[in-house]
């Protein structure tokens, strides 16, 4: 009997929504335990700033170009390498999934994805190396969660926020007091709604297994992911007119667009409505609408799901300390992607590659059998490490298909391992013909991305941020000649960076 592994993912999750990491409002006793007690990855970056991309680098252990997930909508191929098959067939573990998957596209009108098919067929896999897969997403229209409701609460559709329109586009309605968009209020009953589902889900997976067996469950919640609808009855937790705006909101219209006309044309236009460079963003959504108010609301409504998330891990947690496997049960969370949530008076997600966006809340508390020391580790890590750290956890070798390592316990082991840097990339084909590519690092406490000639840019345009300096990235370092040996040494190395392109490059199959 070996260390078993519990994986707990959230979804568009800022790296500043927990305590651990400076949060001072929404309460998350339970994750800041795990990183007062582990390893708190303070420069964890992911490889792509949206979900399907992300996912697909944690399940495969590769990086976006490698395994061919360019953009949400592209399936990750059925042959793709997966950590769970190989810590199953390699070590003997029973492997599970519940909650969000998203390897493959929610919208599948040709039924051609069994992600989306299983639960009507009544199925729970075997899928991607995963014995049994209960699947929920942020609304119940497909899915096992959807099949639960159907189930035990019919009338639950009808409380949820539409988040598609009859012609299918991402809705931009709004709701809650301030109409901000994708804010609802949900009556759903807090026990039915699919935070809580995810945890109890979990909990009855782990009781079927067996006090002997060693186990990989990657218990995956859709929240703090838009759209803002957490059951109405949670919502006094954090009244919104009570819940002071986050001090990353620049505020006015004016500092706003005065920061933006810093950066590349995109940002300014994604601002005023001008231009949508991601699916998942309401096509009629523009920022330069949204009010203070509707920040307040948005963030209010953030912590509240996020504070329920805090809830339902303390709930699995407690299972497993009641089932005897408290001593050997390793602990990893993070989440795919963040969220702006009014930084840079911007919503939502897309070719942005600053912190809002690309960094995480990553935290890995070992098993107590493992007595490794706690640790804060500033170097940085990628979610491209998950995959090989699972794999240490496990006593297996990590295989060559891999392209990340496994994460550090100290600064110290994160210098032997040649730490310096972390990559993230983003391509986009908008349905419009707009195409976007980024490339990026961190390192040295600089981030610099260059942009590939598309349709907008021609390839000379970037961004260079001092964190030091300038930890908010409001002033882009590109232009500026007192950066120019720095941003050439940069570039140089970002260069270097690039894992190999798969080819050909995968078609994108729905907007979603």
């Amino acid at each position: 009997m070996g260390r078993k592994i519990l994986f707990i993912t959230t979804d568009q999750m800022r790296f500043d929504a927990i305590g651990a990491n400076g949060q001072k409002i929404a309460r998350t006793p339970t994750i800041d335990a795990l990183a007062a007690n582990g390893i708190n990855y303070t420069r964890a970056h992911n490889q792509n700033v949206v979900c399907m991309p992300a996912r697909s680098t944690m399940i495969t252990g590769q990086y976006v170009s490698t395994h061919g997930v360019w953009m949400n909508g592209v399936p990750l191929p059925e042959d793709a390498p997966s950590v769970a098959k190989y810590l199953h067939d390699k070590g003997g573990y029973k492997t599970a999934l519940i909650g969000k998957a998203h390897f493959e596209p929610f919208l599948d009108a040709k039924q051609q994805f069994y992600e989306t098919q299983m639960a009507r067929k009544g199925e729970n896999g075997p899928h991607r190396g995963f014995d049994h897969m209960e699947l929920a997403t942020h609304s119940p229209l497909i899915l096992h969660y959807a099949e639960w409701l159907r189930k035990n609460n019919p009338a639950a559709f009808g409380m949820f926020y539409q988040n598609l329109t009859s012609d299918f586009q991402v809705n931009s309605a709004g709701g809650g007091d301030t109409g901000a968009c994708q804010v609802h209020f949900n009556p759903i009953p807090r026990e039915q709604y699919h935070t809580d589902w995810v945890a109890d889900r979990t909990i009855d997976w782990l009781a079927s297994v067996n006090a002997e067996d060693d186990w990989f469950c990657w218990m995956s919640f859709p929240d703090p992911h838009h759209p803002w609808d957490p059951p109405q009855s949670e919502l006094h937790r954090h009244p919104w007119r009570d819940t002071p705006l986050p001090e990353f909101y620049p505020g006015s219209r004016e500092k706003i667009e005065e920061i933006l006309s810093r950066k590349p044309r995109h940002w300014m236009e994604w601002y005023t409505g001008k231009r949508v460079t991601n699916f998942e963003a309401p096509p009629d959504f523009r920022a330069c609408d949204m009010t203070a108010d509707q920040v307040q609301e948005i963030n209010a409504f953030t912590h509240v799901e996020n504070e329920l998330i805090d809830e339902a891990i303390a709930k699995v947690m407690a299972y497993i300390e009641q089932r005897g496997w408290g001593d050997d049960v390793d602990i990893v969370f993070t989440t795919d992607h963040g969220e702006f949530q009014g930084e840079f008076g911007l919503l939502f997600k897309g070719p942005y590659h600053v912190d809002a966006l690309m960094r995480l809340p990553m935290i890995w508390r070992p098993a107590k059998s493992a007595k490794h020391a706690p640790a804060v580790v500033e170097k940085p890590v990628g979610q491209v490490d998950l995959a090989p750290t699972f794999c240490e956890i496990a006593g297996l070798p990590v295989p060559e298909w891999m392209q990340g390592k496994p994460m550090p316990l100290s600064d110290a082991e994160a210098e032997k391992q040649g730490r310096e840097r972390v990559f993230t990339e983003w391509d986009c084909e908008h349905v419009d013909g707009t195409t976007v590519g980024l490339r990026t690092i961190y390192r040295d406490g600089y981030t610099i991305t260059a942009y590939l000639p598309g349709t907008i840019y021609d390839g000379t345009e970037g961004e260079l941020y001092d964190h030091k300096e300038d930890p908010g990235q409001l002033r882009n370092l590109w232009n500026d000649p007192a950066y120019a040996a720095l941003k050439s040494d940069l570039l140089a190395d970002l260069k270097d960076a690039q894992p190999p392109v798969r080819e050909p490059r995968m078609a994108c199959v729905a907007p979603v």
